[in-house]
């Protein structure tokens, strides 16, 4: 059994930044990166299924992004796995999650992947619309918000948990292929070693552009997108007054306020 997991290296704001000069996203020089922490425990997932049934399972990290997102992977590679995928070129820049799934769907094609584990959502965007859209890319069937994973290598169906709302979980089986998007709190992630991260340096990264997964430039970037950003806006500040006094003075006090914000009647 294969399980490719995409990762991501998302933005980390400053605490002082300032958007680019299109408006579209924030300014660069004002981002740090890391890896996703959804991308995290989905490896770590995969981790401890290849540690329980040994090499039968293979796990392969990967991700879409520039020379930089080698990190995420470096990171992964740390922690275990032989080697990493990763696809770039500078037409994928402003993909959307479409385009980024289907660039991922593509990876598991070639890779003929059995399963596939992905973040529920990056905590840059928040989208939570990439691993979905790898399934619908693939045809697979997929489990959402997953909180705990029972697979045999081979077996047809796997049983998941997956997180509902009020605190509810859920049990199903689900056909394989599949795809799985991880949810906080399913384990925990384990630290790289110092000599699990001078292993990962030695340990083949290959790249791969879109044209190498039979896509065109019209497939990929803002041509392929469905979505794209018009503008990105710093939001209003609020602003907060701390009432002191005796009681009757802060009623009196709330009273103003009230007044103030209907218009003074």
């Amino acid at each position: 059994m294969k399980i490719l997991v995409p990762v991501k290296q998302v933005a980390v704001l400053d605490e002082d930044f300032e958007l680019r000069d299109d408006g579209k996203d924030v300014d660069v020089d004002f981002l740090d990166y890391e890896l996703n922490e959804w991308d995290d425990f989905a490896w770590e997932a995969a981790l401890q299924l290849q540690e329980q049934h040994g090499d039968v399972i293979e796990i392969v990290p990967m991700t879409v992004g520039p020379e930089e997102a080698s990190d995420s992977l470096l990171k992964c590679l740390g922690k275990g796995g032989e080697r990493a995928i990763r696809v770039w070129h500078e037409s994928l820049q402003d993909s959307d999650p479409a385009v980024i799934a289907r660039v991922i769907a593509k990876v598991a094609q070639r890779e003929q992947a059995d399963m596939v584990f992905a973040g529920t959502l990056a905590s840059d965007h928040g989208y939570s619309q990439t691993g979905v859209s790898v399934a619908a890319e693939l045809n697979w069937a997929k489990a959402a918000v997953v909180s705990k994973v029972n697979i045999s290598p081979n077996a047809s169906c796997i049983q998941v948990n997956r997180e509902l709302e009020g605190g509810l979980e859920e049990s199903i089986e689900v056909q394989c292929p599949a795809v799985l998007t991880i949810q906080l709190g399913i384990n925990e992630p384990r630290y790289a070693s110092l000599r699990g991260i001078k292993q990962a340096k030695a340990k083949p990264i290959e790249v791969l552009s879109h044209t190498d997964l039979g896509l065109q430039d019209s497939d990929v970037g803002i041509a392929g997108s469905r979505s794209r950003v018009r503008r990105m806006v710093m939001p209003a500040k609020g602003q907060a007054e701390l009432i002191e006094g005796s009681v009757v003075e802060q009623a009196a006090r709330l009273a103003d306020i009230v007044k103030q914000l209907r218009g003074g009647v």
